[in-house]
């Protein structure tokens, strides 16, 4: 199995209440995603860091392997979702992918 992370830090030029929003859509957009991609085993957002985190949004995602991340990336849903609803709003994106043993 795969694990695929991602942190995403907000454009700075949103309000509390704006990256609330943006926030709650991404998290809606990308688990809406479950059963509709083959090979995700699961997902979920993480919306609510401590205030030691440095970023303001947590992708956890499991794959069956790195062929099924592969055809998440490109998915097209996936896609929709990320230029959509993430892009836009993000200035900052880490990954981190590992293969689960």
């Amino acid at each position: 199995m795969v694990k695929h992370v991602i942190i995403w830090t907000l454009k700075d030029n949103f309000s509390e209440k704006e990256k609330q929003e943006i926030k709650a859509s991404i998290k809606e957009g990308l688990e809406g995603l479950k059963g509709k991609i083959p090979g995700l085993l699961g997902i979920k957002v993480y919306t609510d860091g401590l205030s030691s985190s440095n970023g303001d949004l947590m992708l956890d995602s499991m794959f069956e392997d790195r062929a099924a991340l592969s055809v998440y990336a490109s998915h097209p849903e996936h896609v929709a979702v990320a230029d959509n609803k993430v892009r836009p709003y993000t200035k900052i994106r880490s990954c981190f992918d590992y293969e689960v043993k």
